[in-house]
């Protein structure tokens, strides 16, 4: 005998066994019973919630020679012909495969028909979304006013892909993701008829994995059934998905959170020789984490033996929510950052070991608080840097004026001479700046901190400026830079900033450079990152 897969077998044959779409099978019943089913319907919703299976079942209760209750009786001759495929009054149309104009042309021929057996031509269209948009031209007239005997029933998972014509044409129904409560129920069913023994912890392993489709779910099911044995424990489901066992990641959470790359590296490569799907393990590393932080803050944790839970609640007391939220977040970035990778293993192993470093991490916090200092400190000199020139008792001049002269990288070269603009801007500037570079820079020093710009101010008090050549300008600090002043000094709006100023205070566009009493010339990005990672052993090429 042929064997059926378990989602076929199992397709719900009535309203009653479509699983947690109540609110969608009551309405459809009753609008059966009162006598009043519209032309055309529109089912909406993620890959296995029911869809095709209520089109199904809506298509043979209409026809049905003996309905009950607005259910089907699936007995009559019409049932029986609809659920083998042999009615040619109920059509099935694949959208995906069969979305030309020519295709859609054929329906409008047929529908002028009468049915042959049942009492409606009823067409299921499922992916309706993929029709091209000569075939949803083709479609409106008919979808509008079908003859009486004719109804439409259309299934898909992207319904903001369907033009605004036919969306209002049809009567739309949303379908839910299904609950794991309700897919464990549907799945004990399913393994009671099939006289299949499994652990209610690997029924809910599959309802977690299946992520509120019941199709998935019995596909999983279905897997762990080929060995021909029917025992199915949450170790033989978690091994068949490439799900690595609770205690892997376990130690490589707990290592990020202590900051411990030899124990996460390590970790690792024990997944990796053991084949685990990346994908898969980086699913679980954001669900492991989502449940730390749900204990943290509730003391509730489910799926976990009490093992488990013990080891869950040991990494609660070490780390903060906040640290968590960064975790989940940063973990769902790798995921979405692997999907494009062609190097899997490298960019995963890579990004943990990001996480593992702890100087990254505060730098990067360190960034974003300075960000949000200075905005709040633009937010209230914005008005008066906007509205005059300089005058004799500011130090203020036109912000306007200030962006006409195009800033200047301090990287690059320049080889021009300096616009009209920037030559009437600074002879304003020069009346009040000197020409030299050690009388003009303390000006300069000075108007950063009356323009708002507090931070940058701090940490070019007590510096210097030098005339390098007719083209650079040194910045001479008293002592080596710290991460805290390079984070700063290295942002690209601080360093136009600096530069600016400089090139109007010179009348001609100027070049700048960082130099400290150890290393005379300019900090570069290279120097930054090998700093940033010196304390993990990592090598980095740079390219540019």
């Amino acid at each position: 005998m042929e064997y059926i897969a378990l989602y076929r077998k199992f397709r719900p044959l009535e309203f009653s066994e479509i699983v947690g779409q109540d609110h969608i099978t009551r309405t459809l019943k009753n609008q059966i019973i009162a006598g009043r089913v519209g032309h055309a319907y529109l089912f909406n919703g993620g890959r296995g919630t029911g869809k095709t299976s209520a089109a199904k079942i809506l298509a043979r209760a209409i026809n049905c020679l003996n309905p009950k209750d607005g259910e089907p009786c699936n007995e009559c001759e019409i049932c029986r012909g609809a659920i083998s495929g042999s009615l040619t009054d109920i059509v099935e149309m694949d959208a995906a495969s069969n979305n030309s104009v020519e295709d859609i042309r054929s329906i409008r021929e047929e529908v002028n028909f009468l049915p042959t057996k049942a009492k409606y031509r009823v067409y299921i269209i499922d992916e309706v979304h993929m029709l091209s948009t000569g075939a949803f031209n083709a479609l409106l007239k008919t979808l509008e006013e079908p003859p009486e005997h004719v109804k439409f029933i259309l299934a898909t998972t992207e319904p903001q892909k369907l033009p605004a014509t036919i969306l209002s044409r049809c009567q739309r129904f949303d379908f839910k993701r299904i609950s794991e409560e309700n897919i464990v129920k549907r799945l004990k069913i399913v393994c009671d008829k099939s006289n299949i023994e499994i652990e209610e912890e690997a029924l809910n392993t599959i309802a977690s994995l299946s992520e509120g489709a019941m199709r998935d779910a019995l596909s999983i099911l279905e897997r762990c059934l080929q060995d021909g044995d029917k025992k199915i424990d949450v170790d033989k489901v978690k091994d068949l998905v490439g799900i690595p066992k609770a205690t892997f990641v376990n130690k490589i959470i707990n290592g990020i959170i202590e900051y411990n790359i030899e124990d996460v590296l390590n970790s690792i490569d024990e997944v990796i020789k053991e084949g685990k799907d990346i994908n898969n393990f980086l699913w679980e590393m954001i669900k492991y984490t989502k449940d730390i932080l749900v204990f943290k803050t509730s003391r509730k944790v489910n799926l976990y033996s009490e093992e488990e839970k013990d080891k869950i609640e040991e990494i609660s007391k070490k780390v903060e929510k906040e640290r968590l939220i960064d975790l989940i977040y940063s973990l769902s970035e790798l995921e979405n950052d692997i999907k494009w990778s062609t190097q899997k293993n490298i960019v995963f192993e890579a990004g943990l070991i990001n996480l593992c470093n702890e100087n990254s991490k505060s730098k990067k916090n360190l960034e974003e608080r300075v960000e949000k200092i200075e905005k709040y400190l633009k937010s209230g000199v914005n008005l008066n840097a906007s509205r005059t020139v300089v005058s004799n008792n500011s130090n203020i001049y036109k912000e306007q004026k200030i962006s006409e002269a195009k800033p200047v990288s301090s990287t690059n070269t320049i080889n021009r001479t300096p616009t009209n603009k920037t030559s009437n801007v600074s002879k304003t500037i020069n009346k009040k700046y000197p020409n030299k570079a050690e009388a003009f820079w303390p000006e300069i020093v000075n108007d950063l901190k009356q323009n708002g710009k507090i931070v940058l101010y701090t940490n070019l008090i007590n510096t210097k400026a030098v005339e390098l050549n007719d083209m650079t300008i040194g910045i001479e600090f008293p002592k080596q830079l710290t991460p805290f002043g390079k984070t700063i000094l290295e942002k690209q709006e601080n360093i136009r900033e600096i530069t600016t100023l400089v090139s109007m205070a010179c009348g001609k566009e100027m070049q700048i450079k960082y130099i400290t009493p150890e290393k005379k010339h300019e900090l570069t990005r290279e120097e930054d990152l090998k700093n940033l990672t010196n304390g993990s052993d990592i090598s980095f090429n740079i390219i540019e």
